[in-house]
């Protein structure tokens, strides 16, 4: 937490700096000198590099944000402040992410994983189009208000081109029988030989996330039809739509909790891999990792031989299940037939029902540097024992609440640190909130003070730099799923995508109209609105109708993202759309 407010730290410390800028004109009395013409002759370079900076800023003055934060009307300082605010504003989505997870373990899906969760991550770019609709008077609020537009335009635009494609070739598998073989990738960068594949609900949900553009075709009907007298009435029309389509798909994530569920359900099957290594670890024939604390290649070799009752050199379906037997997971109600089945998911690589030393080597090693990686605690002095221990008894927590998540619970009783978990995530969500709520008005401020210092349209500044401050922790969160190279992660990352976009559809958008119409605001976004229609009805159709993408599909992704810079470009400046 000290790391987030370092940046706001040194930005209190710098204050404001105002320049007074001395008079070019002679004064009428020589009798008294003020100095200016000996630092002309001086330091003649000085003052031209003075004239430069005074020209290059948009205003002599600024005004400062809650009366004491920094600002300043240079390009250069803006840019600096907006890098800094946009940290912050990164640093609260992390927090609200964070927080959000630790809140799901505890309470599991139903109505904080349908409706409170989604709400929070979309919480950072929601406050931005607010503050930027806010700002003063009508005027400055219209001047203002295409940051949050852009912003609105570049998170789709940014989740469905970069985000989307990167996860395409980050999560490619070899592709058989129009199917992404978990795990097996061997094909390298064939356009349609190497892809991923999703399961049916996640179609569902680019589905959603097609019809959740509803609202944008209804407030531009009157630019279709070149009528100047129903506009406000549309923006009223579009905002019931938007609100309404709000709470059916949270009541649809309530009721059909299936992306929560999948996280749990692989929570579980981490638990098992949790409770194999510590158990091969206990008893096993030496230590698990090495001086160097990398897998000990020779120990897991020695294990194999081990487990391999017949010597036949390879582990069968029923040789798995008498180590899971032996591991007795009988507390927490596991089923062992389902255990050993993903067990031989993960394993068995060239699918002959069997494992062999290679394979068993290989996963063992990848399941030992996922522990090192989840371990918090784990700073590679404590002992393979200490990081093995914290890594299962996270899983075994995970489990415990996957149980009350098919019960459709909204508490659980008798987790370990329930009360400690729950007061964390309090703490996160409130500090995640707060800093989204403290500087959305200074992030918007600077990018309007650049925007005027450089003559470049906010639009362009809001669309390309904002989305990465406020969907950096959701962009990562979905790369690092889409690496793991399964049907089954790769369904989360991309329904958690189209969920995003779906949220910026209905919610985002939801406040965008709210502030059009209780402000009496000019809606003149046909361009920026057409940019989003085209992206979402793409990449929907493209989640709609199939769940096998090879790798050619991410460069479709990706030309999208500067086709609808230049689409907005185009459109506004030389058909003047805007």
């Amino acid at each position: 937490m000290a790391k987030a407010f370092l940046p706001l730290l040194i930005l209190i410390l710098c204050g404001q700096s105002h320049g007074r800028f001395i008079s070019d004109q002679s004064s009428q009395s020589d009798l008294v000198s003020n100095g200016l013409h000996d630092l002309r002759e001086a330091q003649p370079s000085f003052l031209r590099l003075n004239a430069a900076l005074s020209d290059f800023g948009a205003e002599s003055t600024c005004e400062q944000s809650y009366g004491f934060l920094p600002c300043t009307t240079t390009a250069l300082g803006n840019l600096f402040l907006i890098l800094v605010y946009g940290y912050l504003m990164f640093t609260a989505a992390t927090y609200l992410s964070n927080g959000s997870e630790l809140l799901l373990e505890i309470l599991g899906p139903g109505i904080v994983g349908g409706l409170f969760l989604p709400v929070l991550g979309a919480l950072p770019d929601a406050m931005l189009i607010l503050v930027s609709g806010l700002s003063g008077s009508a005027e400055t609020a219209q001047s203002q208000v295409s940051v949050g537009m852009g912003l609105l335009a570049g998170s789709t635009v940014l989740l469905l081109t970069v985000i989307w494609g990167t996860c395409i070739i980050v999560g490619k598998c070899d592709i058989e029988g129009s199917v992404a073989r978990d795990g097996k990738d061997t094909k390298g960068f064939s356009l349609i030989g190497s892809g991923v594949s999703t399961d049916i609900w996640t179609s569902y949900a680019a589905r959603i996330m097609a019809i959740s553009v509803l609202p944008f075709l209804i407030v531009q009907l009157p630019q279709l039809l070149n009528s100047t007298s129903g506009r406000h009435l549309a923006v009223l029309i579009a905002l019931i739509v938007s609100v309404l389509l709000l709470i059916s798909y949270c009541l649809y994530q309530v009721f059909q909790p299936w992306i929560q569920r999948r996280r749990l359900d692989y929570a579980k099957h981490k638990h098992v891999i949790s409770g194999i290594l510590q158990h091969l670890h206990m008893h096993g024939l030496g230590k698990l990792l090495n001086e160097d604390e990398e897998p000990n290649i020779r120990v897991i070799e020695k294990l194999f031989e081990k487990i391999d009752e017949n010597h036949d050199g390879h582990l069968s379906a029923s040789e798995l299940r008498a180590l899971i037997i032996g591991i007795r997971f009988d507390e927490i109600d596991l089923d062992k037939d389902d255990a050993v089945e993903k067990l031989m998911r993960d394993f068995d690589t060239t699918s002959d029902s069997q494992i062999d030393g290679p394979e068993f080597v290989a996963g063992i090693t990848k399941w030992l540097n996922e522990a090192k990686r989840a371990g918090n605690s784990y700073n590679g002095h404590g002992g393979t024992m200490k990081f093995l221990g914290d890594f299962h008894a996270r899983t075994k927590q995970e489990h415990d609440l996957l149980g009350a998540g098919d019960q459709s619970e909204e508490a659980t009783e008798g987790v370990a640190n329930a009360k400690w978990t729950s007061l964390k995530a309090a703490l996160m969500l409130l500090v995640g909130a707060a800093i989204a709520a403290a500087f959305a008005d200074p992030l918007v401020d600077a990018v309007d003070n650049f925007s005027s210092a450089t003559s470049i349209p906010t639009f362009f500044i809001s669309f390309i730099a904002l989305p990465l401050a406020t969907n950096s922790s959701e962009a990562v969160s979905a790369i690092i799923f889409a690496t793991r190279k399964k049907k089954r992660t790769s369904s989360l990352t991309f329904s958690e995508i189209y969920g995003a976009v779906t949220m910026n559809n209905v919610l985002c958008l939801s406040v965008f109209l709210a502030l059009v119409y209780a402000r009496g605001l000019t809606w003149d976004f046909s361009s920026e609105v057409l940019v989003i229609l085209i992206v979402c009805i793409v990449m929907g159709l493209f989640g709609s109708f199939r769940t096998t993408f090879p790798l050619w599909t991410s460069s479709v992704a990706f030309l999208l993202y500067p086709f609808s810079l230049a689409l907005v470009y185009v459109l506004d400046y030389f058909f003047g759309w805007s």
